[in-house]
């Protein structure tokens, strides 16, 4: 069955590009045919699977604007079975330039809707809720929110949901919640554990079962242009992702958000 998943939070540093990039690798290994689509424009899931910023072109960008095909704009990764849509910097204009367009939320569903589409797509939206995020709502059948085990973990958290809700009430009725993904868990911390569990209280089985670790490895991975499953396979943060993979090939296609 083909899934389609976009990767939101609009606060930043939660782990969202990392657990994009990774989770993205993890399904191609499992052997899914797999399309990674960069909708941010700091473009660093391009980076973080080895895309250099003079090879981005055609990128999401066009895609969003009309001037190229998912084919055009999609290239093999160095992962078997794993494609990529890079962003380049020009997609920081795309909120102002499609304000004028009609249905300007749903340009990237009527390319995908074209298109021939692998197993799964996966899509890393920007920290904000402007009109790439809900580009990407529009397209998909689910969202995953990675979300930090930090004292602040759930500010923010309902506006989302809340703009999940709109989503569906307003043109994507197939829209579901995937699961909140626990990142950047650090079990020596007593803070960092109570902070799951609290989450994990309030919002029960719409929490995910595996966690990410906090993990060096997964944060030097990028520098080297690799995925942290290609760069050190028997770290924690691998041996995470791959869990994330099977957990979510399994889950229900829809959770009530």
């Amino acid at each position: 069955m083909m899934r389609r998943v976009a990767i939101a939070n609009q606060k930043g540093g939660v782990g969202k590009t990392t657990t994009a990039v990774n989770l993205a690798t993890a399904l191609a290994a499992s052997g899914a045919s797999t399309l990674l689509i960069d909708l941010d424009p700091q473009g660093n899931a391009s980076t973080g699977v080895g895309i250099a910023r003079d090879q981005r072109s055609p990128s999401s960008y066009e895609l969003l604007t009309g001037t190229a095909t998912l084919a055009d704009a999609s290239r093999p990764a160095l992962v078997p079975g794993l494609s990529v849509v890079p962003a380049h910097e020009q997609l920081s204009g795309a909120e102002v330039e499609l304000v004028e367009v009609p249905r300007r939320t749903e340009r990237l569903k009527a390319v995908l809707a074209d298109a021939v589409l692998p197993d799964w797509v996966l899509i890393d939206c920007p920290p904000s809720l402007g009109l790439l995020t809900l580009n990407a709502l529009m397209a998909v059948d689910s969202v995953l929110i990675p979300l930090q085990a930090e004292y602040y973990a759930l500010e923010g958290l309902t506006q989302l949901l809340q703009t999940i809700e709109q989503v569906r009430s307003r043109g994507n009725p197939r829209l579901a919640l995937l699961g909140v993904l626990m990142t950047m868990v650090d079990r020596r911390n007593s803070l960092s554990g109570q902070v799951e569990a609290d989450v994990r209280a309030a919002l029960g089985s719409q929490v995910l079962r595996t966690v990410i670790p906090r993990n060096v490895r997964l944060s030097e991975a990028p520098s080297h242009g690799l995925p942290a499953l290609l760069y050190d396979l028997r770290c924690p943060g691998s041996e995470a992702y791959l869990a994330l993979a099977r957990e979510i090939i399994g889950a229900p296609a829809a959770r009530a958000a």
